[in-house]
């Protein structure tokens, strides 16, 4: 019989809590098991093991990084809209990086799996984000690619402590967010007819 207070979401929370503290990488099934004062064998009640767990873990991920990219874009638009959601994309991954690892490991395991959703969720708001910079529908991936691979690389950077260099990590991130929003300007069909 399952413990009681303990279900597959109190698992997957405390998982992704403990992926936090410790990383992604070092997270494991007895660790987590210690943490909620269970025997491991406890925790297959719940989930399936490790994989299951991890993927788990990234679909809540997912789901609470769009939720914190639309909730910081709302009602902006051009820059603004950029700025805010990519310093709440900026603030989540750095207060949640175990979380944020997992999200970006997952893969989907087939048609019905919920991280399509939760990852359709994320490339929505930034979606909605480009729309204030009218960029044409044909053009959108390649935006939201190029945003991805900013954004992503930028974050894992500074969390991983890979910016040792002097000069002041905001400054860097302003900098950048000029840069992407002037790129995404020029590719403006008004910008390019001008």
């Amino acid at each position: 019989m399952p413990r009681a207070g303990l279900a597959p979401s109190s698992v997957t929370e405390a998982g992704a809590e403990l992926a936090d503290e410790v990383g992604f990488a070092r997270l494991s099934m007895g660790l987590l098991a210690e943490r909620l004062g269970v025997k491991p064998p406890s925790l297959y009640k719940h989930v399936d093991g490790m994989a299951d767990l991890a993927h788990r873990i990234g679909v809540l991920a997912m789901t609470e990084l769009a939720d914190a990219i639309r909730d910081a874009i709302q009602g902006r638009a051009g820059r603004d809209a950029l700025e805010s959601g990519a310093r709440a994309m900026r603030v989540w991954a750095r207060e949640h990086p175990g979380r944020y690892a997992a999200g970006n490991a997952a893969e989907i395991t087939g048609p019905d799996d919920p991280l399509i959703a939760a990852a359709n969720r994320v490339m929505d708001s930034w979606g909605a984000m480009l729309h204030g910079y009218r960029i044409e529908p044909s053009q959108q991936i390649h935006a939201l690619r190029m945003l991805r691979s900013q954004l992503h690389g930028f974050v894992t950077l500074e969390t991983a402590g890979g910016f040792q260099v002097s000069t002041d990590i905001d400054d860097s991130f302003d900098w950048i967010m000029g840069f992407i929003d002037r790129g995404l300007q020029a590719q403006s069909p008004r910008t390019k007819s001008s």
